[in-house]
């Protein structure tokens, strides 16, 4: 082959795929892009590498892994084929693992098997906990291109850039955060790119339709993967009913509604999980409604009197509403389930002390806000202008995608991941519609010549260089020097963080990983029996049900208020009460072990010299107990009904033990009589014992009766500098024949 056919055959490549130097900046920036957001999720690896294992963070990823780990080991389909009942969590009944979403464990356990199949041999924990990485990455990938669509590949490159450095999104994609924000996500991107594509008039009605069915896996995947994919529906059905109160509906608006919304609900259902039932749910209405006004507005297009329109959209309107009474009154109507009724009425929260002691649920403070949004907030309002000011079927779409996501976001902070793909959006809108004019005016041939009459003179380049130089310095506050968060880049601060496990479940940045919890994990895994109960606060369930293979009591779901709430009443209840209550899920003598996690803050001593006090940091249990009185206080009623509260040992939330007097919390006669302090203090005593402490006068000398201590981890810790924060993990063992011998029953 000659070199001129070299050349030629390179050229006529390089026409075909339209390469040239713009297409490859756009690609060699995109693939930067996709490796920092790929960089800045694995992060936290460092701290993995050194415990010999990469484990997942937080609580809800383990609950994913183990469904995972049963589809590798049984089929993809096993869970809802075999109808699982995981019997080591909630008991004594067990907890359906067939009621569970399936779109990401099918997902990992998939790729899993394909990784399997070519004989690479990964450890499953490590395989999710880097997946959920790798789908992040994917989803900024996605949303270049969905910025792409809306404003060019500037628009795009700017929108992943944003994506990739939010910190909602990327604390809920980095290392082992696999969790069902990633399908979730991954299908709400999926979805607005390809049911906007099906809109786009230039397209062909064919192309149009492939769209559509695209859109509607899309969002099957969304509503199999993520309970908020009641969020796109309604938005989805909302945008539709905008464009016809706009007059901008056309005939292919209906045909792409219907078949996006009802194939993919149609896959959706097929779900075990979700079921018929779906469909009736409450959040389905304005999905059904908007259908009716879209099929209304196709009857209006034709020429018809107004008198007739007007009876028409009258009969729409009194049908709609018709049907959505009589659905209610009979019972056929589902109700939204509590915490995505308390998304739309956050005060709804502040009556359910379950649902507000779970961090993520609570409303997003300014705080929260200031550092996911920071000085590009100023970006995001023109991209706001920018849009209004081009009112497309695409801007109109983001513009109730910003405005419904920003509050959603603001009414609860786990939220604000929806709002990040908006926010990057509408803030590279902004930017690029700021710097068009400065990029127009330094491509300009120079011209000097002022208008003689008006004595004007044109803008010269050096002031648009000046433009854009500020732009890129406010940039540059935001990524690389935040103020927000003491010069620390948001992005570094928010993935630079070692997983729960690795950081025994504190919110602090460790200089080596910190075993107290992963020590606990082994022992129990390697000490006790799987048919053990130990009971625990409900956080931790599914670290001591999966990593440590006992049973417990509870996981971090809310499958089961009541049994939460006598949880809560354990611990908060003396030792007589809560023992009472054990006793009545002991009828297989199964519940053996109780558990404490406590997090002392050490001081030199101010009393004796040499020695340091130790000061509970309210950083484990030694914080968490005041939902464990609000949550068994809201339940007072029943309890006393049933008999376990007793007229002189009553509370209805946390002051019934003490106050915070602004030195800490301090415990009254009730609250040190109760047994979460005795434990709390019992944990301490033994560790300022082994370490030649001193112990604090709030904790001097308890006594347990019915709790014997079995292993207490971070005990033995012997570098204690002042300040040092150190996690303690206690297990107790439950001695069930001094009770029974004080107690006998009658």
């Amino acid at each position: 082959m000659s070199k001129d056919q070299v050349n030629s055959g390179l050229k006529s490549f390089g026409k075909r795929f339209k390469i040239n130097h713009s297409s490859i900046l756009i690609i060699s920036a995109l693939i930067l892009i996709l490796f920092i957001a790929f960089t800045v999720r694995i992060l936290p690896m460092r701290w993995e590498i050194p415990t010999g294992q990469i484990h997942l963070n937080e609580f809800d990823p383990f609950y994913q892994y183990s469904i995972t780990n049963y589809m590798v080991k049984n089929g993809l389909f096993s869970p809802y084929t075999n109808h699982w009942i995981n019997y080591q969590q909630w008991y004594p009944a067990g907890l359906d693992m067939s009621q569970s979403l399936p779109a990401l464990p099918m997902t990992a356990a998939a790729l899993y098997q394909v990784v399997s199949f070519f004989g690479i041999h990964v450890d499953l924990m490590a395989f999710c906990s880097i997946l959920a990485v790798a789908l992040g990455t994917l989803s900024c990938l996605i949303l270049y291109f969905i910025g792409k669509d809306m404003g060019g590949r500037a628009v795009g490159l700017f929108a992943a850039l944003f994506l990739a450095l939010a910190p909602s999104f990327l604390q809920r994609s980095s290392l082992g955060f696999f969790d069902t924000e990633i399908p979730g996500m991954l299908g709400l991107l999926f979805f607005i790119l390809l049911f906007l594509r099906s809109m786009d008039p230039k397209r062909s009605l064919r192309g149009s339709l492939i769209y559509s069915v695209g859109a509607a896996l899309a969002l099957a995947y969304f509503i199999a993967g993520w309970g908020a994919a009641y969020y796109i529906l309604d938005l989805t059905a909302l945008f539709a009913f905008v464009l016809v109160v706009l007059k901008r509906y056309d005939q292919r608006l209906l045909i792409n509604y219907s078949v996006t919304m009802g194939l993919g609900l149609l896959i959706a259902i097929q779900v075990p999980y979700i079921g018929l039932s779906y469909l009736t749910s409450a959040p389905l209405i304005p999905v059904a409604a908007a259908f009716i006004v879209l099929l209304v507005a196709e009857l209006l297009r034709h020429n018809v009197s107004a008198k007739t329109k007007l009876l028409i959209s009258v009969a729409t309107v009194t049908t709609i509403l018709a049907s959505f009474i009589s659905l209610w009154y009979f019972g056929y109507l589902g109700s939204i389930a509590g915490k995505f009724s308390s998304v739309i009425d956050p005060f709804i929260r502040a009556a359910s002390p379950l649902i507000a002691s779970v961090a993520e649920h609570r409303i997003s403070a300014w705080g929260n806000l200031y550092i996911e949004l920071g000085i590009s907030i100023l970006f995001f309002l023109t991209g706001l202008y920018f849009v209004l000011k081009n009112p497309t079927n695409r801007n109109i779409f983001l513009l109730i995608f910003g405005a419904t996501g920003l509050y959603f976001g603001a009414s609860m902070v786990r939220l604000l991941v929806i709002f990040a793909p908006a926010f990057a959006l509408l803030t590279a809108m902004g930017i690029i519609g700021m710097l068009k004019p400065f990029m127009t005016l330094l491509k300009e041939t120079p011209n000097v010549a002022t208008k003689a009459k008006r004595k004007l003179v044109r803008v010269s380049k050096e002031y648009s260089s000046l433009g854009i130089l500020l732009i890129f310095i406010l940039l540059m506050t935001q990524f690389a020097f935040s103020p927000q968060t003491g010069g620390i880049p948001r992005a570094y601060a928010s993935a630079y963080a070692p997983t729960s496990l690795s950081s025994a479940g504190l919110p602090v940045l460790p200089n080596e990983p910190l075993p107290q919890w992963l020590n606990m994990l082994n022992f129990a895994n390697n000490d006790l029996k799987s048919t053990d109960v130990v009971v625990a606060w409900w956080d931790y369930g599914y670290w001591l049900s999966v990593m440590g293979n006992v049973t417990t009591l509870a996981d971090n779901a809310t499958v089961n208020a009541t049994q939460i709430e006598n949880i809560g009443f354990v611990y908060m209840g003396t030792e007589e009460q809560a023992l009472k209550m054990l006793s009545t899920y002991n009828n297989q003598g199964n519940i053996k072990y109780i558990l404490i996690f406590t997090v002392l803050y050490v001081v030199p001593s101010q009393t004796v010299s040499g020695y340091y006090e130790s000061i509970p940091a309210s950083l484990g249990d030694d914080g968490k107990f005041v939902w464990m009185a609000d949550i068994s206080g809201s339940a007072k009623d029943r309890l006393v009904n049933d008999g376990f509260m007793t007229s002189n040992s009553t509370w209805t939330n946390r002051y019934s033990f003490g106050d915070n007097t602004g030195n800490g919390w301090t415990w009254n006669e009730q609250g040190i009589n109760t047994t979460i302090y005795k434990l709390l203090a019992a944990t301490e005593q033994a560790f300022t014992a082994k370490t030649g402490g001193i112990v604090i006068p709030s904790s001097d000398e308890v006594t347990l009766e019915y709790f014997k201590p079995v292993y207490i981890s971070g005990i033995d810790i012997t570098s204690l500098g002042e300040g040092t924060l150190v996690p303690l993990v206690g297990l107790y063992e439950i001695d069930w024949n001094a009770y029974n011998a004080d107690h006998p029953k009658r």
